[in-house]
């Protein structure tokens, strides 16, 4: 049998992950496929008049076998995949996204759908009805119901080229990531790293097949520490020239010409939709609207922040030729330079701050915020089956008992997942006609592993990339709609940043600190002066960072507002993007495009602004917090009912002006990074 296809019979009805093997994956698809063209044929033969119940709610639930093959294959092919899932990708990807345009461009179900649509008014709709009728009407619209029969070919081709190329760019980073082991041979060679950072990367080593030596890797936790203080130039420059020239190399692991065939088949089908670009395309379903909005943005911040950055990176040169660095930095020289001089100039750096935050301690830290805001608990759960040892299983409770959600955190880097952090879903939550289903919500992490003689010591990046996933998961967590397809993060992608950056700010207050941040060996309680370092550091080199962040912004927007079919340079296009934003001299041989994964294989093109878009929001938000209380629980019940429960039910500003009573401005923001 296959455990896909079954009800699940696990606590919560959560995953049966030790029960499902590879070869479950695409018969469950198929199977689901099948499923799902029959319901569709119902609904297309349905003899009465089409209504809200009969072709909409209909239509909401004529995919639940694909959903669930496809969201557990998907997130484990992020989060522990193999070669074999990766072989088995090439098919399920394909099949998916064929039977997705089977859906969308299906002519007379789009008659139905669009006959509710234009008798809306006569129906007794709520407004969340609204909502769904609305997305379902847009969404084919957008991908493709009013095209005739040969752009729908040709449409459907497009998609297909898009869902593999897809695939191919995530397969060769991944692969290059994991390939590359810079093994050394001397202690020596580790100079300047702390101790922990030591024993880490002999383990490594030993991992590796080089017991007795000791390795860096490309993953975050062996990367940026190594970068950050390893003295030997020679060694961060080679570090970083693999890290920079990933899929880049002219090999069969190039993205090169798979970018900009991304790139040129998004705009392709953005003009077969009727769009300029496909940064009109998908802008029109954002806040932003359009890509001035978006353009104006940038360069405002990019404006406000060029002289501050520019005056940052001489004082830092300064400084290094005046303690015996280089005259000309050079971008492996910037991380090591500049937490010499933020140590210098405030008395804190990384090593300083470790002890404080033992991952476990941290864990706790944000279900004690999650408690003090919205009176939720999370109880280990040993009977939810896991994909892989180090995850950690949760019931999420109410105050008064209710079960919130099942919750997952994997927080370990390994050879079968890739880099960075996430959050997603198992399961969404929905109550429709009185049938609640809870959430499934997982965060997937890379952080510092424990050592023979230490826990796991977070650095206070990690920290605070913990509570920004934990944020998303909160808002996964509290969704409470009728419908799964409105629940949760399902919101406009400028909108769905703001619960994981707003959570954020916690991190540096002392009121949240002193509840969790104790010495791993004393139980100290982190001492008030740390804490007011981290707050006084915590703008340093601000106007660099906000340039960095445009950098990105602006290489999405580049590569995705126009025609790029006569780039035949792609690394010579992408500086030409960055050039504005940038601060330091391109090298030759690298790029940030070919293992963009955000904006090639995530889902962010178009749309990487986004983090500095609700930067805004959260930043405005926060303010509201502060006036009253961190803790407060009325603010927080506010931002609960208001954001975090209503998903995608109602206009993202509408939302927020609700929590607010007024929209954003950007003052609290620029406060916030010295920026004004």
């Amino acid at each position: 049998m296959n455990p896909i296809l079954n009800e699940y019979k696990t606590v919560f009805g959560t995953v049966p992950f030790e029960e499902i093997k590879n070869e479950h994956f695409l018969p469950a698809l198929e199977e689901g496929i099948r499923v799902g063209k029959e319901n569709i044929e119902k609904i297309k033969n349905n003899k009465d008049e089409p209504t809200f119940e009969n072709t909409i709610l209909a239509l909401e639930g004529s995919s639940e076998i694909i959903d669930k093959a496809a969201e557990v294959f998907f997130n484990l092919l992020s989060a522990e995949t193999n070669d074999e899932m990766q072989e088995i990708a090439k098919d399920f990807s394909p099949k998916l996204t064929a039977y997705g345009n089977d859906v969308g461009l299906d002519e007379k179900l789009f008659l139905k759908v669009k006959a509710v649509w234009d008798n809306k008014d006569s129906m007794d709709l709520d407004a969340e009805d609204l909502k769904l009728l609305e997305k379902n009407y847009k969404s084919f619209v957008r991908n493709g119901a009013l095209l005739n029969e040969s752009q729908k070919e040709e449409l459907r081709k497009i998609d297909e080229e898009l869902s593999t190329s897809g695939l191919k760019f995530g397969d060769n980073n991944l692969k290059e990531t994991n390939k590359f082991v810079m093994v050394l041979e001397s202690r020596d060679d580790l100079a300047g790293l702390p101790e922990g950072e030591i024993e880490a990367a002999a383990i490594l080593a030993k991992e590796k097949g080089h017991e007795g030596k000791w390795a860096v890797t490309l993953d975050y936790p062996s990367l940026i520490p190594f970068m950050t203080y390893a003295e030997k130039r020679e060694l961060r420059e080679k570090l970083y020239m693999a890290n920079g020239s990933k899929s880049c190399k002219g090999d069969e692991l190039d993205n090169k010409e798979i970018i900009k065939k991304l790139s040129e088949l998004r705009h392709k089908r953005a003009k077969l939709l009727g769009y300029d670009s496909h940064a009109h395309f998908t802008l029109e379903e954002r806040m932003a609207a359009n890509p001035k909005t978006v353009t104006d943005f940038l360069e405002d911040f990019l404006s406000k922040a060029k002289d501050q950055a520019k005056n940052e990176m001489k004082d830092l040169q300064e400084y290094v030729v005046k303690n015996g660095g280089p005259s000309d930095l050079q971008n492996w020289d910037y991380a090591f330079w500049a937490e010499k001089l933020k140590k210098d100039k405030y008395s804190i750096d990384d090593e300083m701050l470790k002890p404080y935050f033992k991952l476990e301690n941290v864990v706790d830290g944000v279900f004690q915020v999650a408690s003090k805001l919205y009176g939720l608990s999370f109880k280990k759960n040993e009977e939810m089956q896991k994909y892989h040892k180090d995850v950690m299983t949760y019931e999420v409770l109410d105050e008064s008992g209710r079960h919130i959600a099942a919750f997952y955190a994997d927080f370990f880097p390994r050879a079968g997942k890739r880099n960075g952090a996430w959050m997603t879903a198992y399961r969404g939550q929905s109550n429709v006609d009185g049938v609640e289903k809870r959430p499934h919500i997982s965060i997937v992490c890379n952080f510092t592993k424990p050592t023979e003689t230490k826990p796991s010591l977070l650095t206070f990046n990690e920290v605070t990339t913990l509570f920004h996933e934990f944020g998303h998961a909160l808002h996964g967590m509290l969704a409470d709609t009728k419908y799964e397809s409105l629940s949760g993060t399902n919101v406009f992608w400028d909108f769905v940043e703001l619960p994981s950056q707003i959570l954020e700010n916690w991190a540096y207050e002392k009121e949240c600190l002193d509840l969790f941040a104790k010495h791993y060996e004393t139980g100290e309680v982190i001492p008030s002066e740390l804490i007011q370092k981290i707050k006084n550091s915590a703008t340093f080199h601000e106007g660099r960072a906000t340039l960095r962040q445009i950098s990105f912004c602006l290489l999405d927007m580049a590569w995705h507002s126009g025609d790029i079919g006569n780039v035949i340079d792609p690394e010579k296009f992408e500086k030409e993007a960055m050039a504005p934003a940038s601060l330091l001299p391109s090298v030759k041989g690298t790029m940030m495009s070919t293992s963009f994964g955000h904006i090639f294989a995530g889902g962010y093109s178009s749309g990487y602004y986004s983090y500095k878009w609700a930067e805004v929001l959260d930043a405005d938000a926060f303010e509201h917090f502060k006036e009253n209380g961190i803790f407060n629980r009325e603010i927080a019940t506010k931002f609960r009912d208001n954001i975090l429960s209503k998903g995608g039910t109602e206009h993202p500003m509408e939302l927020y002006k609700k929590f607010r009573g007024a929209e954003p401005t950007p003052d609290a923001l620029l406060k916030r990074g010295g920026l004004i």
